[in-house]
């Protein structure tokens, strides 16, 4: 019981305080604790570049700036997909990302899903937008090796600062996401570029959904 309340206060706790303290991920901790290599170096989101910014929206979560933490219509679509034994295919917000990244594993299963919903839901109530998705950019793996944060992926991939970016690169990097330790943005597959020009397109269409996370009009 005192392990459950533990367990349950631990983020109710700390998600304020990461308003202001910069947080590591469970990976990031087991790394540290497991004796391996971690790569991070945390940028505030007004230093990572607003193409950069953009692309991953666009390329991750859409809804961003429009839902409360959990984008209900995909996340009913991916529950009725399980219960009829379909192939998941995620309905993953950035901010329920967040969420697991801080608090959970990466197991697949309903009940990580289950209690990734309440914390989406804590951490959305609690957090700005620009916070929670400086906090996503700063603790997503971002390449093989502890390579974690948008900084360190950004030197790995094209030894290069977060700060300025092509479309083409911003784009490259955001489609890494799903899987960092296969996709590599400095050598591209076709199929790695053709996703990416997508996102590339998405994004400079439709700027205007990532809105939430800049104080001044971006640069792009």
């Amino acid at each position: 019981m005192i392990f459950l309340v533990f367990v349950v206060a631990l983020p109710l706790v700390l998600v304020p305080v990461y308003w202001v303290v910069p947080p590591v991920s469970t990976l990031m901790l087991g790394r540290y604790v497991t004796g391996q290599p971690v790569t991070r170096t945390w940028r505030d989101i007004d230093e990572i570049s607003d193409r950069l910014k953009t692309a991953v929206i666009l390329s991750e979560d859409g809804q961003f700036c429009r839902h409360n933490g959990v984008d209900w219509g995909a996340f009913r679509a991916e529950f009725q997909n399980w219960r009829q034994g379909e192939t998941a295919r995620g309905a993953s917000t950035i901010t329920m990302q967040v969420a697991r990244n801080l608090f959970l594993n990466n197991s697949r299963s309903i009940v990580r899903k289950g209690l990734e919903v309440p914390l989406a839901l804590y951490i959305d109530l609690v957090l700005p937008k620009q916070r929670i998705f400086e906090i996503y950019l700063n603790i997503a793996e971002w390449g093989p090796e502890g390579t974690f944060g948008i900084e360190a992926g950004a030197q790995r991939a094209f030894g290069t600062s977060a700060e300025s970016f092509t479309w083409e690169r911003a784009s490259l990097l955001a489609v890494t996401l799903p899987n960092p330790h296969v996709r590599n943005p400095a050598s591209p597959t076709p199929g790695l570029r053709r996703v990416a020009s997508i996102v590339q397109a998405r994004a400079q269409q439709f700027s205007s959904h990532a809105g939430c996370v800049f104080d001044r009009p971006a640069q792009l």
